[in-house]
């Protein structure tokens, strides 16, 4: 055969067939690449680097409650279209997209449980509805969550997931920051607790309301907690932020947020302070043995 001639087979190298989507997540930390079920089942938390990724609000409540004593509230409640906001879609039509995306018929899950036997009424927001943003049926079922806390004299608390305020409910959803404050301030006059708990992220009209009124403030390690993004703070002071700006950890070292807590020591650390707040004695926590000499 002339070296000029066409060999018989290609030498080219044979594409790889691409590793079906949906089976593996990169670590932002160590870029080490971790399964999805491996991941699902460590509660969205990689297992070396500790990195949290958010996590939907059954899975939540499922890791945090007694088994089987979580009871639903208020799942009818939906959000109406009180501006007939339209942009590039009608907003029922996004919120029928929402709704099948997320598998959830709101941004928020309320309802009453037991953790380690003491009852509690929650809210636990979902970034997967409509990025967590607040409207009226938002403020409406959190509202009530309180509501029923305060009636059944039970603790409150509140996961909160959110960019903020749901600009096309305009100010109705504004509205929701005072509804929901005015909640809680009536909690506090009847002295029963509420925790706040911050994932990432929580951010706008949340942050400036009941999100940081609790009595005690827990947020998950990394989380992003601020009112303004990072961007528009440093457009607008016109000076550069300092490193780590709105972290969780930043937070707490100046003052705004408790305890930073992983998410699989939550339930026990939640689980200690009601014992503290509410029950008056030890929960789960136990005392550490005396020290010799």
């Amino acid at each position: 055969m002339s070296m000029f001639s066409k060999p018989k087979y290609s030498t080219a190298v044979v594409k790889k067939k691409d590793i079906p989507k949906g089976l593996y997540t990169k670590d932002p930390i160590s870029g080490e690449i971790v399964f999805n079920k491996e991941l699902e089942d460590n509660l969205m938390v990689v297992p070396k680097s500790g990195y949290h990724f958010p996590i939907g609000a059954r899975p939540r409540i499922a890791a945090l409650f007694d088994e089987g004593t979580f009871k639903e509230a208020d799942e009818s409640l939906r959000s109406a279209d009180p501006l007939k906001f339209v942009d590039s879609a009608r907003y029922p039509d996004r919120i029928k997209k929402y709704e099948k995306e997320s598998g959830l018929k709101e941004a928020v899950i309320c309802g009453t449980g037991d953790i380690y036997g003491i009852p509690v009424s929650v809210a636990v927001m979902d970034f997967r509805f409509c990025g967590g943003a607040m409207g009226s049926a938002v403020g409406e079922k959190i509202t009530r969550a309180i509501e029923v806390a305060l009636k059944k004299k039970i603790p409150c608390l509140i996961f909160s997931a959110s960019g903020g305020a749901r600009m096309q409910e305009g100010i109705f959803s504004l509205m929701q920051m005072a509804k929901t404050s005015a909640a809680l301030g009536r909690l506090a006059e009847a002295k029963l607790p509420f925790i706040s708990i911050l994932t990432h992220p929580t951010m706008g009209g949340v942050t400036a309301s009941f999100a940081t009124l609790g009595d005690v403030i827990l947020a998950e390690p990394g989380a992003l907690v601020g009112f303004a993004g990072a961007r528009v703070i440093k457009d607008t002071v016109k000076q550069t932020l300092p490193a780590g700006f709105q972290t969780a950890e930043f937070l707490q070292k100046h003052g705004l947020v408790d305890q930073i807590v992983p998410r699989h020591e939550m339930r026990e650390r939640i689980a200690d302070l009601l014992g503290a707040l509410f029950l008056r004695k030890p929960v789960v926590s136990k005392a550490e043995p005396a020290k010799a000499g």
